[in-house]
Formats: structure tokens, C-alpha cells, sequence
């Protein structure tokens, strides 16, 4: 019976595991079969347990493996740089108040690496007294209090990014950042890469972006 058990639960996680399906757009679309980024990983966490709980984390399969593999790269590139990733969708798509896209699984927010005092790695706070992050303010300096930007961690995380999707066969469509604070990526060491490769905001959105990043990227969806 124990054989019997251990196969049933080996076919529950892989033979009859289902592959999101997306329709339509960023901006106007669902989900279907949608999974849950994980909470934390090696050199990763998410913003909010409370977050997670409500349902607001969920991405399409292909994109968790994306996010997941350059999670996994970095912790062998920079295994004393930490990261968080914020805000992805709902299990099933569409609306996603405040948001104006991450309707379909192909959006997700990454809180925007810093350093401290000390140049050590750390983590944006994240609480509901600072709506999770999203009120930080840098300035036209990268600074945020004791917080600096870590534009060779941010870099890095792009890029391994748009590695690890195209591995997978999909690719970036966009990375959404404060075009006043994005010439610190192009001084970094991935600056090169990152100009011919990737389409950075030329202008800043709705919101400004500078306390988190915002990665559409392109996988086949259904009509």
C-alpha cells in the first residue's frame, strides 16, 4: 500500500499537473490554471504573506519557471544579493485593481533591490502602513532613507530574466522603470546587454516605478 500511495502522489505533482493557459493581453485578458510564485527561495521572498493569502501572486506556469530559474541563477552569480518580488495577479486573470494590466499572468512586479548604510544587500520594507512598498519614493539619486539602489543587482536581475525566458522559448516585452533613475543600469556591467536586448520605458507611466520594476513578458496565449 505504501508503493501505491508514493506513485499516487508522484502522479498528483507531474503526470496531472495542467500548464496555465493565457487569453488576450496584459491589459485585457484572464488566466486559466494560473499557480502561485513560490513564498521564498534561496536569495527570494515575497512582499507580503498577506498578499499571498489574498490571492495576489499568481502568474502563468511558464512565467513561475522564468521567474524561478533567474531566481536560481542569481543565487549562484550573487549569492549574498537578496531580492523580493510584489505584486503578479489572480489565479484566474483580469482585473487587478490598482493595476491597469497584470490581467493574464505575463506581469510581474519586483520591489527594486537596495543596499543599506553598511553596502549590504537588503530588503525594501514591505508593510500595509507603506501600502507594501509601493509608497516608497526614491529620489533623483536612487536614495531612499538609509536605502540605496543596487543597480548592479537590478541589472543582474534582468538580465537573467530575459535569459531564462528565452531558454524556455518566450521572451521580455517590456521592462517598466523610471526613466530618470535607469541610467544607473546602463553603467553597471549588464548595461550593454541590457540596451541590446531589452525595451526599457522611455516615459514614466501612470505610476513612477522607482520602488519596483515591472516585467511584461511574451508567452503564447489563446484568442
Amino acid at each position: 500500500m505504501r508503493y501505491v500511495f508514493l506513485f499516487s502522489v508522484t502522479l498528483s505533482g507531474s503526470a496531472w499537473a495542467t500548464d496555465s493557459i493565457c487569453y488576450g493581453t496584459t491589459a485585457d485578458g484572464r488566466l486559466e490554471h494560473g499557480v502561485a510564485l513560490p513564498a521564498s527561495g534561496a536569495n527570494f521572498v515575497a512582499y507580503s504573506e498577506i498578499a499571498m493569502l489574498a490571492g495576489r501572486t499568481f502568474v502563468h506556469s511558464e512565467v513561475k519557471e522564468i521567474v524561478t530559474a533567474a531566481y536560481h541563477t542569481l543565487a549562484k552569480e550573487r549569492p549574498d544579493t537578496v531580492y523580493k518580488y510584489a505584486e503578479t495577479g489572480f489565479k484566474d486573470g483580469g482585473q487587478f485593481k490598482p493595476h491597469k494590466t497584470h490581467r493574464n499572468g505575463l506581469s510581474v512586479d519586483f520591489m527594486t533591490p537596495v543596499k543599506n548604510k553598511r553596502s549590504e544587500s537588503v530588503h525594501l520594507p514591505t508593510y500595509p502602513w507603506n501600502r507594501f512598498g509601493y509608497d516608497i519614493e526614491f529620489d533623483n539619486n536612487g536614495q531612499y532613507g538609509d536605502f540605496s539602489i543596487d543597480y548592479d543587482a537590478l541589472a543582474a536581475h534582468i538580465v537573467a530574466l530575459d535569459k531564462a525566458a528565452k531558454a524556455r522559448g518566450h521572451t521580455i516585452w517590456r521592462v517598466i522603470f523610471d526613466p530618470q533613475l535607469q541610467p544607473g543600469l546602463f553603467e553597471t556591467q549588464y548595461g550593454a546587454y541590457i540596451k541590446a536586448n531589452l525595451e526599457l520605458s522611455k516615459k514614466r507611466s501612470w505610476v513612477r516605478h522607482d520602488e519596483h520594476y515591472h516585467v511584461d513578458f511574451i508567452v503564447t496565449c489563446a484568442k
